[in-house]
């Protein structure tokens, strides 16, 4: 063996067992369920020691009285454990996050029962021209995750088609396709089913501090707008010179014979064009309709005391389900794949039936954010964290550095967006909070951090998904292989997007959505 090959065998077995020490720490973890029934457990025991403590710290609050404090609060008495049992179904049932995923989902199900998800997506790609396809996947990407699941299952999956029918390496396909959809998940040019679900737990995290502040789930749209055209460019870049050329010529011999079953492949009907166009059409109506119900003034989604869009922002996960819902139905009774109610009622059955293991989360993860709430550990925590950042002069811009990369690192080892921010939301919002920075600002770095990570955890629910596929082209590749094919995505996604963020925020001065501030107060 040459010095050179065995100089590349041993950075390989080096980057083997970096990836395997990866993977060994991410399986230590239980699941996430269990993560956040103990970590509810945890926060009964740590309040009972910290409230025989008599911990507790300075209320920064401007309308606290001077000198007042504020005290951890023990579960561990009899107090506590009433507070547990009657409230145990309230927590649940009012944790702001559930109920506007389940509003949102229904929609999302007809549309894609419907065929209209997958319609769009073919519709995107497949009608590129052959040198813009790479670019056309990566963005077809970032949109499909409005709806998550259908760009893991559909678009991924037919990425890799779409390369090796063009000559290319159908792993760079399937690798653009999982960077636009995993990578680029906090970017969009519409708002999506995460994006109340983060609001609303940004906005309890918030209320930590200020009971009234609100968190709307435009917060980070405007941002999540001008990242839809960077991710593209930046996933573009990269697969076409560093992917590509990383896995070279592709071999079929290991390849699974039905790699090409045609079907995915399959161009537009003329009935799902027609269809389509009827969609766009129904969707010019709901978007005529809102502009009806929040431009004007004195619209009814208007303020009626100072004529604010406040209404109107409180009201944007019904339409979301609006919007699913009318151009859902328009295309599948044009394609004749919905004809009835039964057929909508079965689209919105199946798609809740896809969030049991969500309910459940939420039912251990509501528990636990209702507990640091009432221990007031979340509060103490943060006011001793923006101590600490105030003390060391670690208040400015550079802060969120920082946080990202610690949010990256939570990332590899809790892939779940949802339940990640539950944990560390109540924590460091309020400490960035206290040292003036705004939660929706705080929200935006957040989803940089948990993006960029996505595509290289084996922690991620559809990193086995993918996996499978990828085996469909190569029957020995391994997690370290698909691991190492998207690293490069995550490294120039990382970088990227902390410099767009800064000279968004902080050269050019623009916030990151409607209405949303960057300092607080």
């Amino acid at each position: 063996m040459s010095p050179s090959e065995q100089e590349k065998t041993a950075q390989r077995g080096w980057f083997t067992r970096f990836l395997d020490s990866v993977e060994w720490l991410g399986n230590l973890l239980p699941h996430p369920v269990t993560l956040f029934a103990i970590l509810a457990l945890v926060m009964v025991l740590v309040s009972g020691l910290f409230g025989a403590m008599g911990v507790s710290v300075e209320d920064p609050r401007p309308s606290a009285e001077p000198g007042a404090t504020i005290e951890a609060v023990s579960l561990m008495n009899a107090a506590g454990l009433r507070m547990i049992l009657e409230n145990l179904v309230s927590n649940f049932v009012n944790f702001a996050p559930l109920g506007v995923v389940l509003v949102a989902m229904l929609g999302v199900g007809i549309a894609e029962k419907s065929g209209l998800l997958s319609a769009m997506v073919r519709g995107i790609v497949l009608g590129a021209p052959k040198h813009v396809v790479t670019v056309a996947i990566v963005f077809a990407g970032v949109i499909s995750n409005t709806a998550s699941e259908m760009g893991y299952v559909v678009l991924v999956p037919l990425a890799g088609a779409i390369f090796l029918a063009l000559g290319r390496h159908p792993l760079a396909g399937m690798a653009a396709a999982f960077a636009g959809v995993s990578g680029g998940y906090s970017a969009n040019l519409l708002i999506g089913t995460v994006d109340p679900l983060l609001a609303g737990i940004t906005q309890e995290a918030a209320r930590l501090i200020d009971p009234s502040y609100e968190v709307f789930a435009t917060a980070n749209w405007y941002f999540m707008i001008v990242s839809t055209f960077m991710i593209t460019a930046v996933g573009a870049l990269v697969t076409i010179y560093v992917v590509e050329p990383k896995l070279g010529e592709y071999d079929d011999a290991d390849a699974d014979p039905t790699v090409l079953d045609g079907k995915s492949m399959a161009s537009l009907t003329t009935e799902e064009r027609k269809g389509l166009m009827a969609a766009g059409l129904a969707a010019l109506a709901v978007f005529a309709l809102i502009a009806w119900l929040a431009v004007p003034e004195g619209a009814p989604l208007r303020d009626p005391v100072d004529g604010g869009t406040g209404p109107f922002f409180r009201s944007i996960v019904a339409f979301i389900f609006l919007f699913f819902l009318v151009t859902g139905f328009t295309y599948g009774r044009m394609t004749g794949t919905m004809r009835n109610d039964r057929d909508v009622i079965d689209g919105m059955a199946s798609a809740i039936s896809t969030l049991g293991l969500y309910v459940v989360l939420v039912f251990f993860a509501a528990q636990f954010v209702a507990f640091f709430g009432w221990t007031n550990l979340g509060v103490i925590t943060a006011v001793t964290g923006a101590d600490f950042l105030i003390r060391t002069e670690m208040t400015g811009p550079l802060v969120f550095v920082f946080f990202i990369i610690m949010c990256c690192f939570f990332n590899l080892m809790l892939g779940s967006a949802s339940a990640q921010w539950a944990v560390t939301a109540p924590v460091f919002v309020p400490m960035l909070m206290l040292v003036g920075y705004a939660p929706e600002l705080i929200q935006a770095a957040y989803r940089i951090g948990d993006s960029t990570t996505n595509i290289i955890t084996p922690m991620m629910s559809y990193f086995g998904l993918i996996l499978a596929w990828a085996t469909r082209y190569d029957r020995n590749l391994g997690i370290g292989t698909l691991i190492a094919t998207m690293l490069p995505f995550s490294i120039f996604f990382f970088v990227c997007w902390i410099a767009l963020f800064y000279i968004w925020v902080f050269v050019l001065g623009l916030p990151v959505g409607p209405g949303a501030a960057t300092y607080y107060p």
